[in-house]
């Protein structure tokens, strides 16, 4: 890997960082599916065998969550990742006979993916996965309160990739994020498609950049516990749900919704899983804590429970995980119904499962449209009218929510970034996949019987075997690139190419042949460099 610096600070810089983003990315784009096997599981493992200590550095520099549980998100999105796509391939053309169509894998080109400050490692490594597994470029912008993690991590991942075979400059990140240079990433013509994970403002521009974005809605999850439920295992799931990462993750229970036949047995049951019942005064202290002049004070948020309760002045155990707040509205009003990424649970009680699920759309239209919704039941007719009533697109049964949407303790796709569909204003419906940074060209053959597809199976446009792919080009005084546009350089590139087409047919010894090839790498070389 080159020594070239990944430091961006400066507005002006992004045109650069990007133009050498999509020369990674266009050589890239043509790597055989063995390649992209070998340079992926390289990253993967080597993201792996860091987990801890980027769980660590993420704890220690934002002060949200648990090094443990963050340990595991790194790890799930690292080989985890790997091994759940492990039989998807994103890079061969498909060829489907019956319909006379053929498949070729376009793939994005260069991705710029905004990371949070709550799941920030695992967030890089999740989207420079798919970023890789698909054949793009990727940018990290790191959210400011973590960018010293995330740029750290994402530099080894690049060399990790460069290392497997990888173009240089198809892994980079930024140092010092700013809001004028993530403007400026964002509106900038070469960035192919924004992944942005963060706040509704970040979502916002991302969407208002007149660039492609994939943005994600803000999590309120409701959790209803009927009569058919078990109670035990409902309630050890909750708790250890709503204390997982000290609920950073969107995906975490917002509101427990508890049907009165069960409802006296559930609270002493997450009592007995570790957490703490508030009075109605206790209650009304940590709304004032938390939600001074009626909006969430982000001091609380990733902070343990106990934490949170010493602030408020509430006496609670020292190992106690979650504090469970009673109301009795769900009114947007009653600050306990919004979202609070922190293991504080809001509780309302309801007399049956018909009035929980009402009370649980009404939670979903406060906020959190389109995102996610969980129930314990073992009812399969009230789980449906759940699904079909609460405005959300993925509901967890009889699971910890925390982890059950994200896809990491269910089937759905394992996932940092959670899609909220149209409800939600989002144009992504599911958890973010590979296949989402991928489009496909189709080739289709007249539908009439008679007139016949050839044989596509095995073709590729791609070689198998990928020769080395030369150094990004830098101004030729500049102190990095003491090669990069010599002659020389540029007849290696020209004789690389002519031995490609001769290949095909044309004489690599043809003078003029390999002129024109010589005029137009140099006319590239010199646009690249004026960008």
């Amino acid at each position: 890997m080159s020594d070239q610096p990944q430091t961006v600070t400066a507005p002006g810089a992004a045109g650069h960082l990007l133009e050498r983003a999509r020369w990674a990315a266009r050589a890239y784009a043509s790597y055989s599916a063995s390649d992209v096997e070998r340079i992926v599981r390289a990253v993967a493992d080597v993201a792996h065998a860091h987990a801890e200590k980027y769980a660590e550095w993420a704890v220690r520099e934002t002060g949200f969550g648990v090094v443990e549980h963050k340990v595991r998100k790194n790890q799930a999105c690292s080989r985890g990742i790997v091994d759940a796509y492990a039989g998807d391939d994103f890079v061969t053309p498909r060829v489907r006979i019956d319909d006379k169509i053929v498949e070729v894998p376009r793939p994005a080109g260069v991705v710029l993916a905004l990371t949070p400050s709550t799941n920030p490692v695992a967030t890089v490594f999740f989207k420079v996965i798919l970023a890789l597994l698909t054949r793009n470029a990727v940018v990290v912008s790191p959210h400011p309160m973590a960018k010293e993690c995330c740029h750290d991590a994402a530099r080894l991942l690049a060399r990790a990739a460069v290392e497997a075979g990888a173009p240089d400059g198809i892994v980079q990140s930024i140092a010092e994020p700013t809001i004028p240079l993530v403007e400026a990433l964002m509106g900038d013509a070469r960035t192919n498609v924004i992944l942005a994970t963060g706040g509704t403002g970040v979502v916002r521009a991302a969407y208002s950049s007149g660039n492609p974005a994939i943005g994600v809605g803000p999590g309120n999850v409701p959790v209803l516990v009927d009569a058919t439920a078990d109670v035990r295992a409902a309630a050890r799931r909750i708790v250890e749900s709503k204390a997982f990462d000290n609920s950073v993750l969107c995906t975490n229970e917002s509101v427990l919704i508890a049907e009165e036949a069960v409802a006296d047995q559930l609270v002493r049951e997450m009592e007995r899983a570790g957490a703490a019942m508030l009075s109605a005064d206790d209650a009304q202290r940590l709304r004032d804590s938390m939600f001074p002049q009626g909006r969430l004070d982000v001091d609380v948020v990733g902070k343990d429970a106990a934490w949170i309760a010493q602030r408020a002045g509430i006496r609670v155990g020292p190992r106690t995980k979650v504090l469970v707040a009673p109301f009795d509205t769900a009114v947007p009003e009653e600050p306990l119904t919004h979202e609070k990424l922190s293991p504080v649970l809001g509780l309302i009680r309801v007399p049956d499962a018909s009035t929980g699920i009402a009370t649980a759309r009404a939670i979903i239209r406060i906020a959190g449209a389109g995102h996610s919704a969980a129930i314990h039941s073992a009812d399969p007719g009230t789980v449906m009218r759940y699904a079909a009533e609460v405005p959300v697109l993925r509901v967890s049964v009889n699971v910890g929510n925390s982890t059950g949407g994200s896809g990491l303790d269910t089937n759905l796709a394992p996932t940092m970034t959670i899609g909220t569909g149209f409800v939600g204003r989002s144009a992504l419906g599911e958890n973010l996949q590979p296949k989402h940074l991928v489009n496909w060209t189709r080739i289709a053959y007249n539908s009439d019987p008679a007139e016949a597809m050839p044989a596509y199976a095995g073709l590729s446009p791609w070689p198998d075997h990928h020769a080395p792919v030369p150094a990004y080009p830098v101004p030729s005084n500049d102190e990095r690139a003491p090669r990069s546009h010599t002659p020389a350089h540029v007849d290696a590139l020209v004789d690389r190419i002519g031995a490609r087409a001769g290949a095909g047919g044309v004489s690599a010894g043809d003078a003029a042949f390999r002129e024109q090839v010589r005029r137009l790498v140099v006319e590239e070389l010199s646009h690249l460099i004026k960008g």
